[in-house]
């Protein structure tokens, strides 16, 4: 009996959930992924410089 709840409620919740993520929306525009690399790359040369 309450393997049987359990899994009604994981499938309720797994429902639930995949309703919010396709009604989500942004308003924040696309990312370009390599310039956001290249970003990161530059933040961590300027935090861990190389030493000769």
């Amino acid at each position: 009996a309450n393997q049987e709840a359990f899994d009604e409620a994981v499938d309720a919740i797994a429902h639930a959930t995949a309703h919010l993520l396709e009604h989500l929306t942004t308003s924040a525009p696309p990312k370009n992924r390599e310039e956001e690399a290249a970003k990161a790359r530059a933040r961590a040369a300027s935090r861990y410089p190389v030493s000769a």
